[in-house]
């Protein structure tokens, strides 16, 4: 996500540029017919083209309105699975114990048990973000000036390494052979946890409610995977996304006809003025419509993107500085003020 000072103008340019310049070419095109040519017949009156303006400004609304509450929503989930890590934390901690044990470990030997389900559960989160961050056909990150912008500007982790090399930290050889025979590995992981909790109970070091809590903290868990995983995998309806691209086009084409006129009427010397106001004009309609496209999917990989990269780094953090571990990893910084 993009974070600290705004867009800057250079980045909003490049960003847009393929844009401004296919705009100011159907803008310059009838310009110079109506007035190197005399092809006077190019204009056409304005009304018609408010309309269309309207009906459009209406479409870009709606479908932004959309896209960003599925990027809220998706927001709203990871900021439960943050909640929910910390207080997963806090109850591994306090919870698994030997007041009920009929066998007592070592404080070390019980500190052992504790930091396998605190590693365990920083598999999830580093399983889940690897499958948000899988390409799906619909999304916009791999489009051409997206991807420009992309490899300028920032890189994301998920796409430069391999998931296997990041779940052998937190996972015994034979869980991650087990988790990496799977499909869906992060749901796989969530297994392993409630196996254990099952086998921590039979013997002893956690009893029944306590075994219910951590439980249901599993069950949030999966809920919100879940959540992210909808998103993900349903996209934002195509046949709205298309017939959208399809107005804006048709509205940039109509709307150069439409200033030849206006401009005439203010003296032969100004006409030229109608190519930077309708360029103006419609870029500000296209720069919306794309501002929609990179929200629709916000576990893609884009600078819009909800940062799951950046917030799995600081449950981790967290957990590990609960049970006062050495090995902390410094937090993600942002990279040209884009969080990822």
């Amino acid at each position: 996500m993009h974070s600290g000072k705004n867009y800057s103008l250079k980045e909003v340019f490049f960003w847009t540029r393929r844009d401004i310049y296919f705009l100011l070419s159907i803008s310059a095109i009838p310009t110079l017919l109506y007035i190197l040519l005399d092809w006077k017949w190019l204009s056409i009156p304005w009304l018609p083209i408010a309309l269309l303006g309207t009906a459009v400004a209406f479409a870009v609304g709606f479908r932004n309105n959309a896209s960003y509450d599925r990027m809220w929503e998706a927001r709203k989930a990871w900021g439960a699975i943050v909640n929910g890590s910390r207080s997963w934390g806090i109850m591994v901690k306090d919870y698994v114990s030997n007041k009920h044990a009929a066998v007592k470990l070592s404080d070390a030997d019980l500190k052992t048990v504790q930091m396998q389900l605190i590693h365990r559960h920083i598999a999830w989160l580093t399983a889940l973000r690897f499958q948000l961050r899988e390409a799906r056909a619909w999304e916009a990150i791999y489009k051409k000036h997206n991807q420009e912008y992309k490899n300028k500007w920032f890189s994301v982790k998920e796409h430069n390494t391999l998931l296997e090399e990041e779940l052998k930290n937190y996972l015994s050889q034979e869980e991650f052979n087990h988790v990496m025979s799977k499909t869906n590995k992060a749901a796989q992981i969530i297994a392993l946890q409630s196996q254990q909790l099952k086998n921590l109970l039979e013997q002893g070091y956690i009893e029944d409610f306590r075994h219910m809590e951590l439980e249901k903290m599993l069950i949030e868990f999966l809920n919100q995977q879940g959540v992210s995983e909808r998103i993900k995998n349903f996209p934002y309806p195509r046949q709205y996304a298309t017939l959208n691209l399809y107005f804006i086009r048709i509205f940039s084409i109509l709307v150069p006809l439409g200033m030849l006129k206006e401009f005439d009427k203010l003296g032969e010397h100004l006409i030229w003025l109608s190519i930077p106001f309708s360029a103006l004009s419609t870029w500000i309609f296209t720069t919306m419509e794309k501002i929609g496209e990179s929200a629709e999917s916000p576990f893609e990989g884009s600078a819009n993107d909800v940062p799951i990269t950046a917030i799995s780094r600081t449950i981790e953090i967290d957990l590990l500085e609960m049970f006062n571990q050495s090995n902390i990893p410094a937090p993600i910084k942002s990279e040209n003020n884009i969080l990822i």
